[in-house]
């Protein structure tokens, strides 16, 4: 299982257009901790949530997945 594979099954099971999570969120469904680049909107990019979701905005240690 890859690391974020958690974190996609989460986002793919979400009904709404926008999910906000902290990374304290995150970090749990994953179980290990972010790296600290992860507060940067370009380390997102590296498209670990998968297909269906792009970043909207990424820092003060929260992220917000908007539907594509």
């Amino acid at each position: 299982m890859a690391k974020y594979d958690p974190l996609k099954r989460y986002l793919a099971r979400q009904k709404s257009p926008s999910v906000e999570l902290s990374f304290t969120e995150m970090e749990r469904l994953i179980g290990a901790l972010l790296p600290k680049r992860a507060v940067a909107l370009a380390w997102w990019s590296e498209d670990i949530t998968g297909p269906g979701f792009i970043v909207s905005f990424a820092g003060s240690e929260r992220v917000c997945f908007k539907r594509c």
